[in-house]
Parts: C-alpha cells; sequence; structure tokens
C-alpha cells in the first residue's frame, strides 16, 4: 500500500461497486486491484491469501484484510464518520438498527440476486435454473415491495439523506434489472436507482469499472452471462 493506502479488490460489476462507491464517497487516497474470474485468478494462492473464500470484495487497510461487503462498509463508516456513510451515533440500538438494515441487503437481498441473475451457480443440475429464478424472482418481488413502499414516503434509505444502504440497493437493482427483472414492477425503486446513479461517487465508481472492464477485454478475459 502507497502511504497506507487501503487497496480493494474487486471486479466490474459485482457488489464490490458498494465499497467502490463508499470509498469515492469517503474522498480519501485508495487502490483498486482487479481481480480476473475468467483467469482464476480469484482462485489463485495469492488471492486466497488475501480471501479464502475467494471472492470480492475484499479491502486491505493498515489494521489487515477485511472482506464481506457488510463487514466492509461498517469498517468504513465507523472509520470516516464524517463521510455519512451511516448516520451512527453510538446508541446500541439505534446502530444496531442501521447494522440490521445494512445485513438485510448482505443476507436477504444478497443471496436472491445470486438466484436470479445465475443461478448455475448453486446448481447441479441445469435444467432447473427456470425453476431457482421463477422462486428467486418470487421472493425478491416479497422482499423489495416494503422497500417501495417506503421509498414512496422518502427519496432515500433512510429518509432525507443518502447513505450507503442507497448504494446496496441500487447495485441489488442493477443486476437483477440487468438480468430480466421487469423494472416497471417497483416504480420508486427504478426512480432511486437513477437518483443514486447521478451522484458523483457513483459515477465515479463506474468509471473505474469501465477502465477494469477495458482491460480485460483486451487480456480477453471479459465476462459474458450466460443466456437465460
Amino acid at each position: 500500500m502507497t502511504e497506507n493506502n487501503p487497496i480493494l479488490y474487486f471486479a466490474p460489476s459485482t457488489c464490490a461497486r458498494v465499497a467502490l462507491t463508499a470509498l469515492e464517497e469517503i474522498g480519501q487516497p485508495f487502490e483498486t486491484r482487479l481481480v480476473a474470474f475468467m483467469a482464476g485468478e480469484h482462485r489463485k494462492p495469492e488471492y486466497l491469501a488475501i480471501n479464502p473464500a475467494g471472492k470480492v470484495p475484499a479491502l486491505q487497510t493498515k489494521a489487515g484484510v477485511l472482506t464481506q461487503n457488510g463487514a466492509i462498509l461498517l469498517y468504513l463508516a465507523q472509520t470516516y464518520s464524517e463521510s455519512g456513510l451511516l448516520p451512527l451515533s453510538g446508541d446500541p440500538h439505534a446502530d444496531a438498527s442501521l447494522v440490521s438494515s445494512l445485513f438485510r441487503m448482505s443476507s436477504d437481498l444478497h443471496p436472491l440476486v445470486t438466484r436470479f441473475v445465475l443461478p448455475g451457480m448453486i446448481l447441479s443440475d441445469p435444467a432447473s435454473s427456470a425453476h431457482v429464478r421463477v422462486k428467486a424472482e418470487e421472493v425478491l418481488k416479497l422482499q423489495l415491495e416494503p422497500i417501495a413502499t417506503q421509498l414512496d414516503k422518502q427519496d432515500w434509505y433512510l429518509g432525507d439523506r443518502w447513505s450507503i444502504l442507497d448504494a446496496y440497493l441500487a447495485w441489488i437493482w442493477f443486476r437483477i434489472t440487468g438480468a430480466g427483472f421487469d423494472s416497471a414492477t417497483f416504480p420508486t425503486i427504478a426512480d432511486h436507482y437513477q437518483r443514486a446513479s447521478e451522484r458523483p461517487s457513483a459515477q465515479a465508481a463506474l468509471q473505474t469499472e469501465a477502465r477494469a472492464q477495458q482491460e480485460l477485454a483486451e487480456r480477453g478475459l471479459a465476462f459474458t452471462p450466460p443466456k437465460l
């Protein structure tokens, strides 16, 4: 690391976009390292020494490596409290409620994204993919409906101020609508996605991803999602 700058290990379009957006929102120097999944770099000893799960994101800090989006985002919110990633107050119940919302994204919604977008990753029988997608879509609608109702009454997930929860929700929406989820199902979430994507931090994260995607294409390692 240069001058103890944090290093984010990422791949374009993955959930690492949320941590990347958080780092851009903070506005302090950081570095990135592209993990080329199509080259198997996530399974090589060098990367497994960083994240034994072989996934992104991973964040190298001066205190050590952090993995799992929720943990990374909570660390960044606490370390750079002035950035407003989460309105942590020090009150145990209020802060636990915020962390609960973060877990809602990472534990309730995020796994459904994988089942809807890439069902083949969790199946030994490819013929079952369609059934998994249908069920995932059904549960996604159940999980997203109260969020849509919430956004009918307020601009952002927590009220009138953006938080990193909005970046997480935007990534979830990006992934599922990109895989065929009808954006007209929840117009308020579609509108939220547009506004969240216009933030300078989100635009900067997308530019970093675009450069990474170009690098992967030049190396012949661009990922083409399977036809569903």
